[in-house]
């Protein structure tokens, strides 16, 4: 076999392929789409961590990523109508634009007020500071879930065919990445230097990356069609039945008796990772890290370590099907909670934390990539941003229901324990709940089979 017929790994592929305009655009809205996550979620507990804010305060605070797992509540909105002001870009870039604009705004207005005690006076009324804090973070969770629904719908919409999905699937996996490392590593270093508040503004205009793809993506035809097409406008019963119920309807007609089935096993599958989330970072500030050395080592081995899952994920997919891909991120999800719990009885010890983060990197990249490219196959034209909502949803909101009780859970079993211990009791028991997802994974292999042999 010569050198151009041998098969590539998904990254080579992504980078390969970097001249099709709309594969770096897709790698760009990746990076835009995965910017705001941490920095409303797992880096925002460092931060508040660092200021003296309580556990439980923390973890309560991470119900604003709901707005993540709610977002099918909206997606009609953004399937059926164009974006205010913005319909001219398109239905799909409008709507990108105007949620990157309202990102922008609502992180520097996190970097303006900062997570503190005490009173802030806005409009002449006294409101509690983590309060004002909270409802811009909410802010920015909302339209990063907002844009989040347009570009998964850009993302199924644009391709040609499945090898062409794969392939924007994985442009997007590994923008997206990414910006996870930019802001789970990268701002802890320019935390450090120049402080929090800068660190956020810098992040704010990191988002011109995502404006720049807009203008370099093009509408693609199936929203172009969709909107010539609609067949009555959202604000009538016809219109709001198609936009809200017809997803539903249309999922269920293809998946039939496995719908259920489908849907249970993407609730369930990063539930572990979802309910953890929030104390990874201020468990490393107890553990005694630095900035610096966090940022260092998620930045180096971590950077490695998640690119070679992504890779991994794809390759497993492209030989053994999607499934049992699906499969082997679900034993691996896990590793990463246990290796937390390792971390915490073996202390702050930096190959050890180095070791840590090359499982969780590794084992996030791989389960995250397996779930997104089984998620977009489910889809059906017309009402692929709803239904690709509806999917991401499902994945996130038990979870992201469940993280808010995280510092309170970690502070309840170190009672009688040191804090470190009460740590990796919790690391222990979230890893526990992996164990139904993988017999949920392989219920998805036995129906898949029986359906094959009926064809």
């Amino acid at each position: 076999m010569s050198e151009a017929a041998k098969p590539r790994r998904p990254w080579q592929r992504v980078l390969s392929n970097l001249s099709q305009r709309k594969v770096l655009a897709m790698l760009l809205l990746g990076f835009s789409s995965g910017l705001p996550l941490y920095l409303v979620g797992n880096t925002l507990g460092f931060w508040m961590r660092k200021e003296g804010i309580q556990l439980d305060a923390i973890g309560f605070l991470s119900w604003v990523g709901l707005a993540y797992s709610l977002k099918f509540l909206w997606a009609p909105i953004v399937d059926k109508t164009n974006a205010p002001l913005l319909g001219w870009l398109g239905r799909r870039r409008g709507w990108m634009l105007l949620s990157q604009l309202i990102v922008v705004v609502g992180l520097v207005g996190m970097g303006l007020i900062q997570p503190k005690g005490g009173q802030i006076t806005f409009l002449g009324v006294a409101w509690e500071h983590l309060v004002v804090f909270g409802v811009m973070a909410v802010i920015v969770a909302f339209a990063s879930a907002t844009q989040d629904i347009v570009i998964d719908a850009w993302r199924i919409e644009s391709a040609d065919n499945g090898e062409q999905l794969g392939l924007l699937t994985s442009s997007s996996a590994l923008g997206y990445r990414s910006a996870l490392l930019v802001t789970d590593a990268l701002i802890l270093l320019i935390a450090a230097k120049v402080g929090w508040q800068v660190s956020y503004e810098i992040m704010a205009g990191l988002m011109a990356v995502g404006v720049v793809a807009v203008f370099m993506a093009r509408e693609p035809l199936p929203a172009q069609v969709a909107v010539a097409t609609q067949s009555a406008p959202l604000w009538t019963p016809r219109g709001l039945f198609d936009a809200v119920i017809g997803p539903f309807v249309a999922f269920v007609r293809e998946h039939r008796s496995g719908a259920l089935l489908i849907l249970a096993a993407i609730s369930f599958y990063r539930l572990a990772d979802f309910v953890m989330g929030p104390m990874a970072n201020p468990f490393y500030v107890d553990l005694g890290l630095s900035e610096e050395t966090v940022g260092a080592v998620r930045g180096s081995v971590g950077l490695v370590a998640t690119f070679v899952g992504i890779a991994a994920a794809g390759v497993v997919a492209l030989r053994w099907g999607m499934l049992v891909a699906l499969v082997v991120g679900a034993v691996l999800g896990p590793c990463s909670n246990l290796a937390f719990a390792w971390l915490a009885y073996s202390g702050p010890d930096i190959t050890h934390f180095a070791i840590a983060m090359a499982i969780d990197n590794f084992a996030s990249g791989f389960a995250g990539t397996a779930l997104i490219a089984y998620m977009s196959s489910l889809t059906s034209i017309g009402y692929t941003a709803t239904q690709y909502a509806l999917l991401s949803s499902f994945y996130a909101m038990p979870g992201k229901a469940l993280k808010g009780f995280s510092g309170w859970s970690v502070q309840t079993l170190a009672q009688g324990r040191s804090l470190l211990e009460g740590y990796a009791l919790f690391f222990i028991g979230t890893a526990l709940v992996a164990i139904p997802v993988v017999i949920l994974c392989l219920l998805l292999i036995l129906h898949q089979r029986r359906l094959a042999r009926t064809v």
